[in-house]
């Protein structure tokens, strides 16, 4: 054998022992990439691609004016997380399950709708600020869909290539935002910090239970965020003005309820493996991203954080009376709320509770890589089941 080739089984041998190495050290460097043929998603505004607006009617301009150049049906001026999660496995983005018009499901559907909760709310749109198409409605909406696309593949014809094929069911990604509509509607009805704490065990018993559901009903790969902190948005600024600031600026103890929530949330999905060992769960710390993107905005290249690009009136260009995309009576003259900021793509909140694009894409980048998860797996290995 001449040197050539003993050099070169050498490097080989060594680079064997090195990817094997590397196996041992990091498991999921090993893992094979997920194909994942459909996404089910829900969840509440922060996910919601029109489920809302079909029910009640869309958001007007300036909403959806990064993007789609027209409102979409998306609380924001263009793309949410979901979105980008969506492009990022080559899918194309979810139609809301509820808008019937012009939609296809082929490669899933989302049941996600603005203001939804994870429990019974007591008051729902258009009498309350709620949804009535909290988390159990939207399992209720997933079955009913599981079973008609079944029939309708069955039936055949043109609305039979609408539909999710039988497998998809089972590879699918289940993603999940939602919980912060439970948190601050007790708040926003005068509940005490301690009894809005007190009431997540019950919050997170009904998200385990539609967990489970969905599981018995096909699901395996579910991605899970937690809550943002609603302490930082400028609406919960604008309605508690001497709620405590911490170093950032955001309201104190209402970050520190959501953060309750995110501990007693990465419990449940702690115990959710041990009673589905079949099944992988990520959680994903959405709060973090979002906190260091509000707290550090200069460094990201983010301006004003915590002042809306599209409202009207005070410290944070924000109110009850003069909201984004609606009218208003501003010093005894009625105007339209169809502008916003010069640059969306620099700002962090949009209208004061909801993110823009260009957030929306700096959270997403953050938590695809698995930085943010439990495990450190991630989004395209989502499908696995690991542990740190």
């Amino acid at each position: 054998m001449d040197c050539y080739c003993i050099k070169r089984s050498a490097i080989s041998s060594f680079c064997f022992l090195l990817l094997a190495f590397a196996d041992i050290l990091n498991p999921t460097f090993a893992l094979r990439s997920c194909k994942f043929p459909a996404i089910f998603n829900f969840g509440d505004s922060n996910s919601d691609t029109g489920g809302l607006p079909a029910a009640f009617g869309p958001p007007n301009r300036p909403y959806g004016n990064t993007y789609f150049h027209t409102p979409s049906g998306r609380y924001s001026d263009g793309r949410l997380i979901i979105d980008f999660i969506a492009k990022s496995l080559n899918l194309p983005y979810l139609s809301a399950y509820l808008n019937s018009l012009g939609t296809s499901f082929t490669h899933g559907a989302n049941f996600a709708t603005g203001g939804s909760t994870i429990r019974l709310p007591s008051s729902v749109i258009p009498s309350g600020i709620s949804s009535p198409f909290f988390l159990d409605v939207q399992f209720q909406q997933f079955m009913q869909f599981k079973n008609r696309s079944k029939l309708i593949r069955k039936q055949g014809g043109v609305f039979a290539k609408l539909m999710p094929k039988e497998e998809y069911f089972r590879n699918a990604l289940y993603t999940f935002d939602i919980g912060q509509n439970d948190l601050e509607a007790g708040l926003l009805h005068n509940m005490s910090f301690e009894e809005v704490k007190a009431s997540v065990p019950e919050i997170l018993n009904r998200f385990s239970v539609n967990i489970k559901n969905i599981s018995n009903w096909g699901g395996r790969s579910f991605w899970i965020h937690n809550t943002g902190p609603i302490g930082c948005l400028p609406y919960i600024l604008t309605n508690f003005p001497s709620a405590e600031r911490d170093n950032a600026g955001c309201a104190k103890p209402f970050n520190e309820v959501a953060q309750y929530f995110n501990s007693r949330l990465k419990e449940t999905i702690a115990q959710l493996r041990n009673d589905i060992p079949s099944a992988a769960f990520t959680y994903v710390d959405i709060y973090s991203v979002k906190y260091s993107l509000i707290s550090q905005a200069q460094k990201y290249g983010f301006e004003l954080p915590l002042v809306a690009c599209c409202g009207y009136g005070g410290k944070y260009n924000n109110s009850n009376t003069a909201r984004c995309g609606s009218p208003a009576i501003i010093n005894g003259t009625q105007i339209f709320m169809d502008s916003s900021c010069d640059q969306p793509s620099v700002r962090v909140s949009w209208d004061g509770v909801h993110y823009t694009e260009a957030a929306n894409k700096f959270t997403f980048d953050q938590i695809s890589t698995g930085g943010f998860s439990d495990p450190h797996i991630p989004l395209n290995l989502a499908c696995h089941r690991t542990t740190n």
